[in-house]
């Protein structure tokens, strides 16, 4: 995030390239930023397994997920809510991950807007047509009680935040709960 895009302010690739040599896991980078294609590199560089960008941010989207799958990361893109799915159906082809915000890109803690729903059963419906390897994330006011409806929606990656490190019962428990209501 960079204060921008989003109200925001985030860490950025000097983070993820501390992250980087402390995992094995892959980092999946989604740059909520203006001109995230003068960023890529950075990312890339950086450590980033998977680097999505926002199809209302990237100037030129299909030059800059080209950009990320030649440098060797995979590729992703996502929508704000606000924005219509048509605006990421014509890159389908051209990425590995598309991310449905299911809150207004910025802070954690949000609730879920509902609408995210019918654009993960749509979104499903067309990398199923089209038989794509694409997975399809959710991100944002995921919790346990909408957790089971965002994969039955088609999600097929789900980002819990606040419903995981805010738990009362702890981390390794509220992973255990998301889990098993998936």
């Amino acid at each position: 995030m960079d204060g921008h895009f989003v109200p925001n302010l985030t860490f950025g690739p000097k983070m993820v390239a501390d992250l980087h040599r402390a995992t094995r896991l892959p980092l999946d980078v989604h740059l909520m930023i203006e001109r995230p294609d003068d960023w890529v590199d950075r990312y890339v560089d950086a450590g980033a397994a998977y680097v999505v960008v926002h199809v209302e941010a990237a100037r030129a989207v299909s030059a800059t997920l080209s950009r990320i799958r030649t440098r060797g990361a995979k590729a992703g893109i996502t929508l704000s809510p606000a924005t219509p799915v048509e605006a990421i159906l014509p890159y389908l082809t051209e990425v590995d991950l598309a991310l449905v915000m299911s809150v207004n890109p910025g802070f954690g803690g949000q609730k879920f807007i509902e609408s995210a729903i019918s654009k993960l059963q749509r979104l499903r419906r067309e990398i199923d047509a089209r038989h794509l390897a694409v997975e399809l994330e959710v991100d944002g006011g995921v919790k346990l009680d909408n957790v089971r409806r965002v994969v039955e929606a088609g999600a097929s990656v789900v980002v819990a935040g606040s419903a995981v490190f805010e738990a009362p019962e702890g981390v390794e428990a509220a992973l255990k709960k998301l889990r098993a209501l998936a």
